[in-house]
């Protein structure tokens, strides 16, 4: 494991000294899962592109895409 400095705020490491002590771990751990938490969090997985295409064929059919942008932009030339 790579070790790491970090500088907290008092009141966070009061907290995080107390919430250590109450669960009988380290401090080390209960950053790593809050670091695992947030990543977990964050991670955006994409869409798998042809999983799209399968749910989304066919959603236009027998609509005319090209009048229906036309319209939207007949809309967009009338708002100030």
């Amino acid at each position: 494991m790579t070790r790491t400095v970090i500088s907290l705020d008092p009141e966070d490491k009061a907290w995080l000294d107390n919430e250590a002590k109450e669960r009988h771990v380290p401090m080390t751990q209960i950053v790593r899962e809050a670091v695992r938490r947030l990543r977990k969090e964050r991670e955006v997985t994409a869409p798998d592109f042809k999983q799209i295409l399968r749910e989304t064929t066919g959603i236009w059919k027998g609509e005319d895409g090209l009048a229906y942008q036309r319209a939207l932009r007949v809309e967009w030339d009338k708002t100030p």
